[in-house]
């Protein structure tokens, strides 16, 4: 590791003095966004996290761009054995990456708040009572290794950020930590498939059980869309057919191939995972501002739509002309591969 020069650690050490001198006073607490029936395995779990600064001083933290750079959640049994932790927070937190972050101000009096899902953090995939609790790190979650992240604060450079932490980092006054108050979760077993039939899907709004239908390919596309800029992601996926997009890679497609059926099914699931994540195919898991389906062709069994489509970039609007490939399964229009052509920017 390379060594600390001394403006860094004189503003390290300021900041953890800050942090020492007001953690008492600041509340860090938890609630269900839109508390209802949760299954196991079956997501998202949203909780909405808030910051309160009770003390007479202005509260500064770090809040990475990756959300799980900044919080974790403990979730434990009534037998008090912590659950693991998710297969997409392994990844995050494993890849070899920068970490972006910005400096979050607080004025005395004030809250600041935002939500994350917590099956994103922890693997919820048995039937029972929970007691859950989040942890803040206002200096960024660090592993155990040396690490470095980079970021942008208000516009100006940040310089590395570096620093080694114990196996206990609450009692880590290099890397000092927040606790929240607990919440009880209750995960219900989810409901059973039909034999031969994949398990049912659940409308995250509505807990029913999400059905495909027989709906023309320009409506199934703003469905899809529609449903990727509200955050619904089982509403996304319900009209694609991710066994023809994995396959649409010869790679891929040569290994699912030589896959046993449990093996696909572990190929999909991985597939599913990595397009949340925009590990893969991420054109298509992006989140437009606005859409407009400019064309629909379609026949007996295939078709296309395309879409004029347009993503803010910063201060920016970038436009890109989709093509969605279409193909009645089943009696069900389904999506089962796409195009992009870059338009600019306006």
């Amino acid at each position: 590791m390379k060594p600390w020069n001394k403006s860094a650690l004189a503003a390290s050490l300021l900041f953890c003095l800050s942090f020492m001198l007001s953690a008492q006073d600041i509340d860090f607490s938890i609630r269900y966004m839109d508390k209802r029936v949760y299954y196991a395995g079956q997501g998202p779990i949203l909780i909405q996290l808030t910051i309160t600064n009770n003390s007479a001083s202005t509260y500064r933290f770090f809040l990475a761009d990756e959300r799980a750079f900044s919080v974790d959640f403990d979730v434990r049994t009534m037998t008090n054995r912590s659950l693991e932790p998710s297969e997409i927070l392994i990844r995050k937190r494993t890849q070899n990456q920068r970490v972006f972050f910005r400096e979050v101000l607080i004025q005395s009096g004030e809250s600041f708040s935002f939500t994350e899902d917590l099956t994103d953090y922890v693997a919820l995939n048995e039937a029972g009572s929970y007691v859950v609790q989040a942890r803040l790190y206002p200096q960024l979650y660090q592993q155990k290794q040396d690490a470095t992240a980079t970021g942008s604060v208000y516009g100006t450079s940040s310089g590395a950020f570096m620093s080694r932490i114990t196996s206990n980092p609450s009692q880590n006054m290099e890397n000092p930590s927040v606790d929240s108050n607990r919440l009880a979760l209750t995960l219900r077993p989810a409901p059973l498939a039909e034999p031969g039939k994949a398990a049912p899907v659940l409308d995250a709004d509505t807990n029913a059980i999400l059905v495909r239908q027989n709906l023309p390919p320009d409506q199934i596309i703003s469905y899809i869309l529609t449903a990727r800029q509200k955050g619904q992601w089982e509403k996304f996926f319900l009209y694609l057919d991710l066994e023809a997009m994995l396959v649409r890679d010869s790679a891929r497609k040569r290994q699912w191939q030589a896959e046993s059926e449990e093996g696909r099914q572990r190929m999909l699931e991985r597939y599913r995972s990595d397009l949340k994540n925009a590990m893969i195919d991420g054109d298509i898991a992006t989140i437009p501002i606005e859409f407009t389906v400019e064309r629909t062709n379609y026949g007996a069994e295939d078709g296309t739509v395309t879409v004029l489509e347009k993503f803010r970039y910063g201060t920016y609007v970038e436009k890109k002309r989709y093509t969605y490939y279409v193909r009645r399964k089943d009696g069900i229009w389904v999506v089962v591969d796409y195009s992009v052509v870059n338009l600019g920017t306006e």
